[in-house]
């Protein structure tokens, strides 16, 4: 991008901004914007204080404060799911980096990506995930850390979380219960409620429906043999038999939560159709990663947004043996793709959606954009629209693959 001065802008910048905090005022012309329904070709838009002002074609004539040399421009990518940070933190088997430093090194990735609200998974439960070790403690170290980040009006991305409760776990729903209360405390909830998933990986059901894809990943991960794995998922399946009066205590607490408005309740992997009225009836108002198509139907018969993963449709079928998420947007199915361990891969994902003819292109961009906006509840940004977020990327889809040239995050 080349910045230019112009008598049209309140202040004109020269220098290379659009890589580092862009100003709260400015002209960005020559770029395609995508909008809700078509992509316009030669356009301006034009932010004051950190909002969108105007969006439409170039006037004759008139120059802007950066242009945008004929890129794409697309409101910033919006994340609803994100487990980056903890690959970020420990990149090697015993290699464990400091967690604000991963936190500022993932902010580069992201960047990259053309991501500018990204929700970070903070995993109430004790588990070893992928070689990595998901405890309360971990969980509460991610909340502090992310919060810290967050409350910089300057961070270039940002930073929220997604709390995410083994749905079978005291430990970690008391743990979970003293954020909930400091974030949206009874009688006076937060504006924009936190998400809160809920997930069961018992083998048997959800994710896990077919064992098999457990057994296999623990034989993968794990070094067992296949006996060893088949006696470990028993005993996991007799295990968390016994935490049946845990699960139901906990589906009813965060039911209340919900239908009191202080949390934005997530189903995590629902397998059926009833599954997803279950969630439906204790409150629950997003469908994420469902693994079959009965549960997706039955997810936007309700309403309710459905969230799956870019890799999914990347790969072109689910690492467990689900339903491919690329089936289900052919379906009308699926509001929102959320990265999941993938920042790259959310813009990759829908090109690759378009480049098919799956979607157009301004259908496509919206499963990053206005859908996870709607998902976590965020009416403010995800579209370019006046009085929105100025939250903005820019990107060269010259090649095989997209490519982020800017990512322009407004301050606050």
């Amino acid at each position: 991008m080349t910045a230019s001065t112009v008598a049209e802008s309140d202040t004109a910048h020269t220098g290379p901004w659009p890589l580092g905090a862009p100003p709260a005022s400015y002209v960005l012309g020559n770029v395609r914007a995508v909008l809700a329904d078509r992509v316009l070709a030669d356009a301006r838009i034009v932010v004051r204080d950190g909002r969108i002002a105007e969006v439409g074609p170039r006037p004759a004539g008139t120059a802007a404060d950066a242009d945008g040399a004929g890129l794409l421009c697309l409101p910033g990518l919006i994340d609803t799911h994100s487990d980056a940070l903890e690959k970020e933190r420990v990149p090697r088997p015993g290699a464990e980096l400091p967690l604000d430093f991963a936190l500022l090194s993932l902010e580069g990735k992201m960047r990259a990506a053309g991501v500018t609200t990204v929700f970070h998974g903070a995993n109430f439960q004790h588990k070893t995930s992928h070689g990595l070790a998901r405890t309360v403690e971990t969980a509460d170290w991610i909340c502090r850390v992310v919060e810290d980040r967050a409350a910089r009006p300057s961070a270039p991305v940002g930073h929220r979380l997604l709390y995410r409760l083994d749905a079978r776990s005291a430990e970690g729903a008391a743990a979970l219960a003293g954020h909930i209360d400091r974030v949206s405390p009874a009688g006076s909830p937060a504006p924009v409620p936190p998400l809160v998933s809920h997930e069961d990986h018992t083998p048997g059901q959800g994710q896990y429906a077919d064992r098999r894809y457990m057994e296999r990943y623990l034989r993968g991960t794990q070094g067992m043999t296949h006996e060893e794995a088949e006696t470990h998922v028993d005993e996991v399946i007799a295990e968390r038999g016994g935490k049946l009066p845990v699960l139901a205590a906990n589906y009813e607490w965060l039911g209340g939560l919900a239908r009191a408005g202080r949390i934005r309740l997530v189903g995590h992997d629902p397998d059926s159709a009833e599954a997803v009225e279950a969630l439906g009836e204790r409150g629950g108002s997003v469908a994420e990663f469902p693994t079959a198509i009965a549960a997706a139907a039955a997810a936007r018969d309700r309403g309710f947004p459905v969230v799956m993963g870019a890799p999914n449709v990347l790969r072109g079928s689910s690492h467990s043996g689900n339903v491919s998420a690329t089936d289900l947007v052919k379906e009308g199915l699926v509001t929102s793709l959320a990265s999941d361990y993938l920042p790259s891969g959310l813009l990759a994902s829908v090109f690759a959606l378009a480049r098919d003819g799956v979607l157009g292109l301004p259908q496509a961009i919206s499963l990053v954009t206005s859908g996870p906006a709607s998902v976590g509840g965020l009416a403010d940004r995800g579209r370019l629209e006046a009085g929105l977020r100025a939250d903005l990327a820019l990107v060269d889809d010259s090649g095989a693959w997209p490519e982020v040239r800017a990512t322009l995050r407004a301050a606050g």
